[in-house]
C-alpha cells in the first residue's frame, strides 16, 4: 500500500492491472491511480499530476521492484516513441489483457450476456507485421532525455520519424522500426541520407515552411511496395533526384509516387498524386481475390491477420447462398467481396467516396457481379429507399470506426431485424454500447477477439448477434 506525502508523491505503489489506452492501474486507499510505462506487478513511486474526485493521474518517478511478467523491450526507442506501449510485456500476457479488455467491455460494463466467449486469435507475426508506415520530416528533432542530460548541443538537427505522443510539433528521429519488414528502414534511411547530402530543408511544423514533409511506405503480401513522398515546395527536379535514387537502389518498388502539399494539414486524400515510376497502385491478394491498393486506399495494416479476421466474420455470417447481405462501413469492399460468393447479393455502404470507387474497381477486377456499392453518410444512405431498391437484409456485417455505429443506424437495424448481425469492432467499448442498444431483439451467440496490433492496447472484437425467437 502506498502512502501519500505533501508533495503528492505516492511511494511503494504496486501496479495491479492494465487500464484503458495502454495505461496501468493502481489503488491507493480508495483512490484509483492511472500511470503509463509500467506493468502489473511493478512497485514504484508515483508523482500525482492531476486529481479528480474518484481517481488520479500520475507518472512514475522510480521503479523499485520489477514485475516478474516484465520483459526487455526490443526497440531502443521504447518509452519515447509511444507506438508500442506494451513491448515490455510478453506477448502471451498482451493477449491475456486484450481478451480481458473485450470481456470487461461487453460483460462487466455493457452487461451483455455472451453465450460463447472464444479465445483471442493472436498474430503469427509480432514484429514486421505492418504493411503501412507514415513518417514525418521536421527541421528540429525531439531529444531523448539521455541526449538532454549529455550536455551536447543539438540545435536544429532535422528528423525523419514519428511524432512524439501528445506533441504534434515534435518528431523523434527513427533509424530502425521493427513494425515493418525491410526494405522499409532502408528506404527511409536512404531518403534521409539524400536529403542531408543535398541540404534539402525539412518541414517546419510551426511555421509551415520547408521542402520535405512526409514519407509513406506501403507493402502487400504479394511482395509489392509503394513509396509516397510528400513535399511542401514545388521542386520537381529535387523530387526526381530523390525518387530516381530509390528506383535505382530498390528494385522491389512497384509504385513510386509524390504529392505537392502546402496545406496546413498532412492529409493527401484531397490532392492529386503524381506517378514517378511504375503503377499508381499495388496489389493485395486473398484466396485468389485481388485488391487494388492506391495511395489513398484504406486497407487493414496487418495483412495476414486481416485475412484471419475476415475468415472469422465469414464463418460467423454462416451464409448458405440465398441471403441478401449488407456490409456497413465497407471501406474498399474487402469483406463484401470476401463473402460474395456465398451470398445472393452483397450491398456495401461507405462514407468515403474514393473507397467506394476502389470497391467497384476491385469487384470488376475479380469478376464479382453480385455486389452493389454506395457512398455517403451511413445514416443518410442506409434508408428505406435503399432497402426497397436492394432488398431487405438477411444478414448484416458491420465494421464501424472507433466511435461505433450512429444511433440512426442502430435504430434502422432494430426496425429491419435481419436474422444475423456480425459486428466487427476496433473499439470494444462502443461495440458493447451498440450491442446493448440491440439487445431487445438480439442475443450475442459468440464473440472472438482478434489481435491486429501486437505491442499496443488495440484489439478487434467480432461478435455474432442472432435475432431472438418470437411467438409470432
Amino acid at each position: 500500500m502506498g502512502r501519500r506525502r505533501k508533495n503528492q508523491v505516492l511511494e511503494d505503489v504496486t501496479i495491479l492491472d492494465i487500464a484503458d489506452k495502454g495505461q496501468a492501474l493502481a489503488r491507493v486507499n480508495e483512490m484509483v491511480v492511472f500511470v503509463k510505462g509500467v506493468v502489473p506487478g511493478d512497485v514504484c513511486d508515483i508523482q500525482i499530476k492531476r486529481k479528480r474526485k474518484n481517481y488520479a493521474e500520475g507518472y512514475v518517478t522510480k521503479i523499485k521492484e520489477l514485475s516478474p511478467i516484465r520483459i526487455d523491450a526490443k526497440c531502443k526507442y521504447f518509452g519515447v516513441c509511444g507506438g508500442c506501449k506494451w513491448q515490455n510485456l510478453s506477448y502471451a500476457k498482451q493477449l491475456e489483457y486484450k481478451q480481458k479488455q473485450v470481456g470487461d467491455a461487453l460483460q462487466r460494463i455493457g452487461k451483455v450476456k455472451v453465450d460463447a466467449f472464444e479465445p483471442i486469435l493472436g498474430s503469427e507475426n509480432v514484429f514486421a507485421y505492418r504493411n503501412k508506415l507514415e513518417f514525418s520530416f521536421s527541421h528540429r528533432r525531439w531529444l531523448t532525455q539521455e541526449e538532454v542530460d549529455s550536455g551536447q548541443v543539438f540545435d536544429d538537427v532535422p528528423s525523419l520519424g514519428f511524432h512524439v505522443p501528445g506533441r504534434w510539433d515534435k518528431v523523434l528521429d527513427v533509424k530502425e522500426c521493427h513494425l515493418m519488414a525491410e526494405p522499409s528502414n532502408a528506404i527511409r534511411n536512404r531518403v534521409r541520407e539524400i536529403a542531408l547530402a543535398n541540404d534539402f530543408s525539412y518541414y517546419n511544423l510551426n511555421d509551415q515552411v520547408g521542402f520535405l514533409r512526409n514519407l509513406i511506405v506501403r507493402s502487400t503480401m504479394t511482395g509489392e511496395w509503394m513509396v509516397i513522398l510528400s513535399v511542401a515546395e514545388d521542386r520537381p527536379q529535387d523530387v526526381k533526384l530523390i525518387l530516381d535514387t530509390l528506383v535505382a537502389e530498390f528494385p522491389q518498388l512497384t509504385s513510386v509516387l509524390w504529392v505537392y502539399n502546402n496545406k496546413p494539414n498532412d492529409t493527401i486524400a484531397d490532392l492529386d498524386i503524381q506517378v514517378h515510376h511504375g503503377k499508381d497502385h499495388i496489389m493485395e491478394e486473398m484466396e485468389g481475390l485481388k485488391f487494388r491498393v492506391g495511395p489513398k486506399s484504406f486497407y487493414q495494416t496487418n495483412g495476414p491477420q486481416a485475412y484471419e479476421l475476415y475468415k472469422i466474420a465469414r464463418d460467423f455470417a454462416d451464409l448458405k447462398g440465398d441471403e441478401v447481405v449488407y456490409d456497413l462501413y465497407t471501406g474498399t469492399g474487402t469483406i463484401a467481396q470476401f463473402v460474395a460468393k456465398k451470398a445472393k447479393k452483397v450491398v456495401g455502404i461507405e462514407y468515403v467516396e474514393a473507397a467506394i470507387d476502389d470497391a467497384k474497381l476491385n469487384a470488376e477486377l475479380n469478376s464479382i457481379e453480385n455486389t452493389s456499392f454506395y457512398a455517403g453518410d451511413m445514416k443518410d444512405v442506409f434508408t428505406q429507399e435503399l432497402i426497397e431498391k436492394e432488398g431487405k437484409p438477411d444478414v448484416v456485417i458491420t465494421d464501424p470506426p472507433r466511435a461505433g455505429m450512429h444511433a440512426d443506424v442502430v435504430a434502422r437495424l432494430n426496425e429491419l431485424l435481419p436474422d444475423r448481425i456480425v459486428y466487427v469492432s476496433c473499439n470494444p467499448a462502443t461495440q458493447a454500447r451498440d450491442v446493448q442498444l440491440l439487445s431487445t431483439h438480439y442475443e450475442v451467440k459468440k464473440v472472438r477477439p482478434v489481435d491486429m496490433f501486437p505491442h499496443t492496447h488495440h484489439v478487434e472484437s467480432v461478435a455474432l448477434l442472432e435475432r431472438k425467437a418470437t411467438n409470432e
